[in-house]
């Protein structure tokens, strides 16, 4: 019999989408709740007292006054970058051909890339990550590395062989034809297969042919219950670059939509130099924007403007973009955020921030069904967080007036040391 566990603590909970209403209607917090687990799900959520009563047989665990959220869900990474991050930075090709594509291609080596896997999945889990949507690299089994590994730990994960067949090196170029069955054949093996999701993955317009473009629009066409995830409008000279390659192109976005990769299960990552068509675009089909802010500091890119793609009812994620993203922390991944939208004159909350992290990015990869708020049914996949986890965050929650207050201060100055405990479904996986 599976034994009933009793999370006690303050609880994050959500009753809408506080980028389309107020957020105090929207995000709460229970200053004595609770979280009932019961094997992989969640049974309940609601006052301590009440569920105490009701489940007399469950094991407390007492969390006193950290925060009991949702895991934070990291919507669009790339695993195999996990050893080259903080690499000094250039404009984004250069960064690409200096340090990324020499460490994607030590993935041809199975070994390797299961360990980079392993590795990296014990990072994210340390800093409260319990869902990735991750680029691999050519090679199908650094897709299937990342599969099995968080398989071992049942944890739910997104990924894909990475499509390149042109602007790369030799050794990490497939073919039209390749890239189709490998793909396709990856999906047979790993599509909803647990807690798997497969996407199917052009790296981004440049280095992919329009033959291949083609070819992985009609695979997904045949597989329209994959998410599909690519890269769009990350820096200016890319756009133009973007422009010599595709001269018939109205813009960036139609080089995917005139090869069947534009629709409502696709996530497009950084999409910060979007033109009024594409922002149109994207909100007819309801395409998922990835906002990356570290990465978009990092390298340079610009501050994408969150809150105008908002309010034009593009669905939102947030992701560290690891290894252009400059840490794995969505902590740090929201602070960036904050940051990014002050230079477009908004102040975002604290509980739109933390919507951001979880739910939205839940929403963001057709996941919000079973993970991203604390809801019964869902999997059991919680952080919690000690909203006095260095001196620092302490002295700055003395003076607090609010638990909001708190909260803020633990996403501008927190980093894995916040994370008390990480949980997937049901298991206690860090802290």
């Amino acid at each position: 019999m599976t034994e009933m566990l009793l999370l006690t603590g303050q609880t994050l909970t959500f009753k809408g989408d506080p980028f389309h209403a107020p957020w105090e209607d929207c995000v709460q917090i229970n200053s004595a709740g609770a979280v009932l687990l019961n094997g992989t799900k969640i049974a309940a959520v609601g006052d301590a007292d009440a569920l105490k009563s009701a489940h007399p047989q469950a094991r407390i665990i007492s969390y006193g006054n950290d925060l009991i959220c949702p895991g934070f869900i990291d919507a669009h990474v790339h695993y195999p970058q996990t050893a080259m991050i903080a690499s000094w930075g250039k404009r984004l090709i250069d960064w690409l051909n200096t340090y990324t594509f020499p460490e994607e291609a030590r993935f041809a080596d199975l070994a390797y890339a299961e360990d980079i896997a392993t590795r990296y999945l014990d990072l994210t889990t340390a800093n409260g990550t319990t869902t990735v949507a991750s680029f691999a690299t050519i090679h199908p089994h650094s897709a299937e590395a990342l599969f099995r590994a968080a398989a071992a730990r049942g944890q739910a994960v997104v990924t894909g062989k990475t499509c390149m067949d042109r602007n790369a090196p030799d050794n990490l170029r497939d073919t039209v034809q390749s890239a189709y069955d490998d793909s396709k054949a990856l999906i047979a093996r790993w599509q909803g297969k647990g807690r798997a999701q497969y996407a199917i993955t052009p790296r981004f317009s440049p280095t992919s042919t329009p033959e291949q473009l083609s070819a992985l629009g009609a695979l997904w066409a045949e597989h329209p219950e994959c998410l599909m995830q690519t890269h769009l409008s990350e820096q200016t000279d890319e756009i133009e670059w973007v422009h010599s390659l595709f001269p018939n192109a109205r813009d960036y976005l139609d080089t995917y939509e005139a090869h069947g990769l534009l629709g409502e299960r696709g996530l497009y990552g950084h999409s910060i130099h979007l033109t009024a068509r594409e922002i149109d675009r994207l909100a007819e089909v309801q395409g998922r924007v990835i906002h990356c802010p570290t990465s978009n500091a990092f390298i340079g890119s610009g501050a994408l403007n969150l809150p105008a793609l908002a309010a034009k009812g593009i669905p939102l994620g947030l992701a560290t973009d690891t290894g252009g993203g400059s840490s794995f922390s969505m902590l740090r991944t929201m602070a960036a955020a904050y940051e990014a939208a002050q230079h477009h004159g908004h102040a975002l909350h604290a509980a739109q921030l933390m919507w951001l992290a979880t739910a939205g990015s839940a929403n963001a990869l057709h996941l919000a069904h079973e993970i991203g708020s604390l809801t019964a049914g869902h999997y059991a996949d919680l952080v919690v967080l000690d909203l006095r986890s260095t001196a620092p965050i302490e002295q700055r929650a003395n003076r607090s007036g609010s638990v909001w207050e708190d909260v803020f201060a633990t996403i501008m100055l927190g980093d894995d040391r916040a994370v008390r405990a990480t949980w997937i479904a049901g298991a206690q996986a860090h802290g």
